[in-house]
């Protein structure tokens, strides 16, 4: 398998070479030249694997030139009981009395997200990637969250020999639970920076590094390269696309559904990259109705889905659900290069428009192709709130402000079209992450006000008898290790001051 650049760069690339690269030369995103097909007979077999044989016979089929002995070694590794415990990916049926909706947990990892089920494996993979391309430079992770990519990235590469890893986070853009489990995180190669902006301010300009020659050039003489743990590494993506297969695979053997039968997904999304995973599961053969965009108060893929037009220049909110506080949603560009026909020209021209003017509309048959697949919709925070008392009322179920967004946004896709197929929730976060938010949801509003975050977490779990995390159970007695605040047009030179220890 090889991979090309969506922005239409002339060469093609290892599964290594991607990986340890990070993003395309040319600023795009990597993609597969081909997306391979799963046969019923791969599907069949998967049905007595466990996840991490499953994830691994996945994830082979794009990163060809890893072994599957590596692949089942690494997956082993990072979904061992001890990091995610007897069930990795708890696949429940909500209601017993409802056998069309099913919730997909993705956050019994060790950072309580479902980006540990990529930054658990992602270190293994990037470690392989550089012996595998004769790389005798450090490299050094450079990412940009809006909450979960980053302790998940510090958790998955801390002390990894090799590498060292740089997390850039809005200040005032993440919740009291996600700032503190970064900034108590140890390890001798981790650096935490909060940014005077707002994601899309961190994602810019760790965008802006990786394209920065002069920098690269600077950083390559001292024997250093960057790579990213983000979504736009195609090391993050792929092994989400195997947890989409793992839920069809999981119905099946629980006769939730017959083989062939379609099922939705619905996707709490700001970045586009859980979803994008989906949308490549469904165009491997897993038989996929509709994939439900769900977005928050910042609504721009929302739009884009009803509209074919993609406009960053509106107002930017804060919500209670932080993670997608997003107005450029990067793994877009991946989905309109395959829709495109793989047209880098014309793709382009899109993020040309949106690099000068902030918006690109696309033509008419791609947004019907779009809207063939994906049904965007949005819920505001009144919405949020509501969505978890029902949800935790009629399904005795506590769920996160972010996969509240996706409940709150099926119920009215459901009520409009009245579709009765079997629907997967992708829960995203614990809810223990988001405790202010959630506890004002099912105790009233203001209700968190006055109280810590310790006793928040002992009252929802007093609640609703679902145990805390350990990993976050005593974040407020842990010391803060990482205090440094950069304005956003001073994150070149942080990073320098980092690596190369100039002021």
């Amino acid at each position: 398998m090889k991979f090309i650049s969506t922005r239409g760069y002339s060469d093609k690339f290892d599964s290594a070479q991607v990986i340890k690269m990070g993003i395309a030369p040319d600023g795009g995103l990597f993609v597969p030249e081909s997306i391979p097909v799963l046969t019923q007979d791969d599907i069949n077999q998967m049905l007595s694997m466990t996840y991490p044989q499953l994830a691994a016979k996945v994830i082979s089929m794009y990163l060809t030139d890893y072994s599957m002995q590596e692949l089942r070694e690494y997956c082993d590794l990072a979904y061992s009981e001890d990091k995610f415990g007897e069930d990795p990916l708890p696949l429940v049926l909500l209601n017993k009395y409802n056998p069309r909706e099913f919730i997909l947990e993705l956050w019994h990892g060790p950072t309580c997200a479902f980006k540990d089920v990529a930054l658990q494996l992602l270190p293994y993979l990037m470690t392989a990637a550089v012996k595998k391309t004769g790389e005798n430079r450090k490299v050094v992770i450079l990412t940009a969250t809006s909450g979960d990519t980053g302790k998940a990235a510090l958790e998955g590469f801390k002390n990894v020999p090799g590498t060292e890893v740089i997390v850039f986070y809005p200040v005032d853009g993440v919740s009291d639970a996600q700032k503190l489990q970064m900034l108590t995180t140890e390890g001798d190669n981790v650096h935490v920076v909060a940014v005077d902006g707002c994601f899309d301010d961190a994602q810019t300009g760790v965008k802006a590094i990786f394209s920065d020659d002069e920098l690269n050039q600077q950083l390559h003489s001292q024997g250093v390269m960057l790579s990213s743990a983000n979504s736009i590494n195609w090391g993050r993506l792929v092994p989400q696309i195997a947890y989409y297969v793992y839920s069809y695979v999981a119905l099946l053997k629980n006769e939730s559904i017959e083989a062939g039968e379609k099922v939705n997904f619905v996707v709490p999304t700001g970045n586009f990259g859980n979803i994008l995973a989906a949308w490549f599961a469904k165009e491997m053969g897993i038989p996929v109705h509709k994939l439900i965009c769900a977005s928050n108060k910042n609504k721009v893929l929302s739009d884009f889905f009803r509209s074919g037009t993609y406009d960053r220049n509106r107002p930017f909110y804060k919500t209670n659900s932080p993670s997608m506080d997003i107005l450029i949603s990067s793994n877009l560009e991946r989905l309109l290069f395959e829709v495109s026909g793989g047209q880098s020209e014309r793709l382009n021209g899109w993020m040309k428009d949106l690099s000068e003017t902030g918006k690109y509309a696309v033509d008419s048959q791609t947004l019907r192709i779009l809207q063939s697949a994906f049904v965007g919709g949005f819920a505001d925070e009144i919405g949020i709130n509501k969505t978890i008392r029902d949800v935790y009322d009629r399904c005795d179920h506590v769920v996160d402000t972010h996969t509240a967004v996706g409940f709150n946004v099926y119920s009215r896709y459901y009520q409009r079209s009245g579709d009765e197929t079997k629907t997967v929730f992708v829960s995203t976060a614990s809810p223990y992450k988001f405790a202010a938010s959630v506890s004002d949801a099912l105790f009233g509003a203001g209700y968190s006000k006055g109280r810590s975050q310790d006793v928040l977490m002992r009252e929802l779990s007093e609640e609703s008898g679902m145990p805390i995390p350990e990993s976050i159970s005593n974040l407020s007695s842990k010391p803060v290790l990482h205090d440094k605040t950069v304005a956003k047009d001073q994150m070149r030179s942080a990073v320098i001051s980092i690596i190369l220890g100039d002021s």
